[in-house]
């Protein structure tokens, strides 16, 4: 190993994760340090300290979003990939969902109600279908539903519609966002799990209806959690996600994959509670040790190999039913 190898995060108003997992890799004394990323108007040839950063907040700076693209390129392990987060949304998502044999509740994207001045809807908009046919998508989805920004979290802009006429209100009110509408899916068990490093899959009963996590080791079957823990390993993978959290509602025996693209997924204390917590802190600290302590590897410069990110290597290739086993207490 030739000198230290640091890690770098990227944060924003977070304020207990970024410092207990700083804390947790540096007291190890692995060779490997982690910190807070600084900088300021970076050039193309300056160097980068930092041989893994952890992105927690570029969806909300862009800046940092267009110096991880240049640090990715530079063969930094960028936690999660710019490339494929720039480009993910809700629509993408169910279709990646089905592609895999996940059954995703029903899904339409809508065209969006606003647009930026410039666009004239009589000569720019000449591709859509206008009036949209309301009925015959409250007949594919069902009532009630589910309409959301395709490009959101935190369950922001997610509203759930009993009838035609609140369906509309809401979409009138949406501007210049592009929603979609879900199957609302009447659950008799929902999930969240934290995943980390493509590999690491975390089962929580979570109460959507509380926005909470209920601290419990036996609230799914074993065969469920196992094809849980699979199928959100499959998306991940499918993602090259390295810290997300996938939900999952469980509908008559089957789980329906309601919401995975979460690359800055909520670690707050509070919300995970100290057990959980604790597990995403040495968890995440493991794997950006490793990856740390591989190197770096600059990726080709096209677009193939910019958005699969690091390729997932046998030292991943844990068999599911291993992992479903050993997650319930963290691992």
């Amino acid at each position: 190993m030739n000198g230290q190898r640091k890690i770098g995060i990227l944060v924003g108003r977070e304020w207990s994760w970024p410092p207990a997992f700083i804390d947790e890799i540096n007291r190890r004394d692995v060779g490997v340090t982690a910190e807070f990323v600084k900088l300021g108007a970076p050039t193309l040839d300056e160097p980068i300290p930092w041989d893994v950063v952890v992105d927690r907040i570029s969806h909300e700076v862009p800046f940092y979003r267009a110096w991880l693209k240049h640090a990715a390129l530079a063969g930094v392990r960028v936690i999660n990939n710019p490339f494929m987060w720039t480009a993910d949304d809700k629509f993408f998502g169910a279709t990646l969902a089905e592609a895999n044999g996940i059954r995703s509740p029903k899904t339409v994207a809508l065209p969006n109600k606003e647009y930026v001045p410039g666009i004239r809807h009589d000569e720019s908009l000449r591709n859509l279908i206008y009036p949209l046919d309301w009925d015959g998508l409250i007949r594919h989805v069902g009532l009630p539903c589910v309409l959301k920004d395709a490009h959101g979290g935190g369950w922001r802009d997610v509203y759930v519609c009993h009838s035609l006429e609140e369906l509309i209100h809401h979409y009138d009110q949406s501007g210049m966002l592009t929603m979609v509408v879900q199957e609302f899916i009447k659950w008799e068990e929902f999930v969240r799990c934290i995943c980390i490093g493509r590999q690491h899959i975390l089962p929580i009963k979570y109460d959507p209806r509380e926005r909470r996590y209920h601290v419990s080791d036996t609230f799914l079957s074993m065969d469920m959690r196992a094809r849980i823990v699979s199928q959100s390993r499959t998306l991940v993978r499918a993602l090259g996600y390295d810290m997300n959290s996938v939900e999952w509602a469980i509908r008559d025996n089957v789980p329906y994959a309601i919401d995975f693209m979460n690359p800055a997924p909520d670690f707050d204390i509070n919300s995970l509670t100290p057990q959980y917590f604790d597990w995403a802190v040495r968890t995440m600290a493991d794997v950006c040790i490793e990856l740390a302590l591989e190197g770096r590897h600059a990726p080709r410069p096209d677009a193939a190999h910019l958005f699969a990110g690091r390729a997932v290597t046998d030292r991943f290739a844990v068999p599911d039913d291993t992992a479903a086993n050993t997650v319930p207490t963290g691992t």
